[in-house]
């Protein structure tokens, strides 16, 4: 839905809203000098956000059935559909720490709340980095205090707080837009990490299935000063999460901690959007409903971090968007786009400039999709164009030049077609190709304990 030119880019991302403030501090939560990532020096590990005054709520959790306790707490308290704030921290995913790690979650979130003076229960909270460790509490409450001292409107705020969540990301991820809602102006910003563990299945309640489709830890965190009920902004949501963070893969691991979080505070001062404008399956809106214009700009938005994130994967050197046609249904072109860009082959293989047809149908062959061999079409574009040199058709080579096809995926960025020519069901997933540098990067050194577990 929607087109990039529909939305005017501002900065400031998640205080680009009216009534919003952010911070970003280091309190030393993962130790200089301890595994991967604390080579970066004292980069800020503790984020916080805050709305000026209470808001709607909404989120999108990880599937995974180990589930770390910061998604635990924030799965407990979205139910209420209200919120004012969260506290991020990177360098521990305090995930695996039994119950001292969700008294941990818990007391994040409390000690947040009362360093801001909020109601209890209005706080979320966030956390990546390794698995398994305790968090060190007393550099968290002092991070927290600091944050809360730190607190501001400016872009600067918003890229501090951005910089502090992430983890193995080589740059911090953010974006706003503006846009007119019943004569009001309207923003919504974001930011985001993830770079490895990341193929992310999200659902409203942490529960499987993920929203529809399937969708290192990947954290999203959203505002807007849109006016939207809470059913309508989870609606929203879901629908946004399905198109973008959950149609992403660099390495097809989903983390105990995914998270996507929405304020909505409706200091805009917009006509209030309900959830009869909003449908979580199939949109269906109303002639006179704002709706539409709102969840085109929030799917922009979850699509530009989405997108930032798999550029930015660990060791990524290119680009693909998987496109899958003619399947027997939706669910078999998601499994067969998933299948081939997860296939470690098909990977490799696009890291090297190899236009290798025969990994992928291979791959398309093992899914759990139908696949008749004689009908297989597979080719590759410029991104987004329609121009597709076809190396495949009915299952048997074009007579493309093998020089044209390497070429073809020459780019740092492609896409690849796929038609089974079976259906109707169609898919896109984006993904990345597999380096010597994500291996290296995630390889570890028994010779240096260190560098273990990170």
């Amino acid at each position: 839905m929607g087109t990039k030119s529909q939305f005017a880019n501002i900065p400031g991302s998640i205080v680009a809203p009216k009534g919003f403030r952010a911070s970003g501090v280091f309190c030393d939560i993962k130790r200089l000098g301890t595994g991967k990532g604390s080579n970066k020096g004292p980069k800020r590990d503790l984020a916080l956000i805050v709305s000026d005054v209470p808001a709607m709520a909404a989120g999108m959790f990880t599937t995974n059935q180990v589930c770390a306790a910061p998604v635990k707490v924030c799965v407990a308290r979205i139910g209420s559909g209200r919120g004012q704030a969260v506290v991020v921290n990177s360098g521990n995913a305090n995930a695996c720490t039994g119950p001292q790690g969700m008294r941990d979650a818990m007391e994040m979130a409390r000690f947040a709340e009362q360093c801001l003076a909020l109601r209890p229960g209005s706080a979320f909270v966030g956390s990546t980095g390794r698995i398994g460790l305790q968090m060190p509490m007393d550099n968290v409450r002092a991070g927290i205090v600091e944050a809360a001292v730190e607190l501001g409107r400016t872009a600067g705020h918003a890229a501090r707080a951005a910089e502090a969540i992430i983890t193995s990301d080589t740059r911090p991820k953010q974006v706003a837009v503006e846009f007119l809602l019943g004569g009001r102006k309207i923003r919504i910003g974001g930011i985001c990490k993830g770079a490895g563990m990341i193929q992310p299945g999200m659902s409203a309640t942490g529960r499987r299935p993920a929203a529809i489709p399937l969708h290192a830890t990947m954290l999203c965190f959203l505002t807007t000063d849109a006016a939207i009920g809470a059913r309508a902004l989870q609606a929203a949501l879901q629908e946004a999460v399905a198109l973008s963070f959950n149609r992403i893969t660099v390495d097809g691991d989903m983390s105990t901690n995914d998270t996507v979080l929405i304020f909505a505070n409706g200091l805009a001062g917009n006509p209030q959007l309900n959830s009869s404008g909003f449908r979580l399956r199939a949109p269906h809106y109303g002639a006179t409903s704002h709706a539409p214009r709102f969840q085109s700009a929030l799917n922009h938005v979850c699509l530009e971090l989405a997108k930032m994130i798999v550029r930015d994967g660990e060791g990524v050197s290119r680009f693909v968007t998987v496109h899958v046609a003619g399947a027997k249904s939706n669910a078999e072109a998601d499994r067969a786009a998933r299948t081939v860009a997860n296939s470690a082959l098909v990977k490799t293989s696009w890291h090297g400039g190899d236009p290798n047809w025969g990994r992928i149908i291979d791959a398309l062959g093992y899914s759990a999709a139908t696949v008749v061999e004689e009908k297989v079409d597979i080719g590759y574009s410029a991104p987004g164009s329609r121009k597709i040199l076809w190396s495949l058709k009915q299952g048997q080579p074009t007579r493309a030049t093998f020089e044209d096809l390497c070429a073809a995926v020459a780019r740092r960025e492609f896409d690849l077609h796929i038609d089974l020519n079976l259906g109707q069901g169609h898919a896109l997933i984006y993904a990345a190709d597999l380096t010597e540098e994500y291996v290296e990067f995630n390889k570890g050194d028994v010779s240096d304990p260190a560098s273990l577990g990170g």
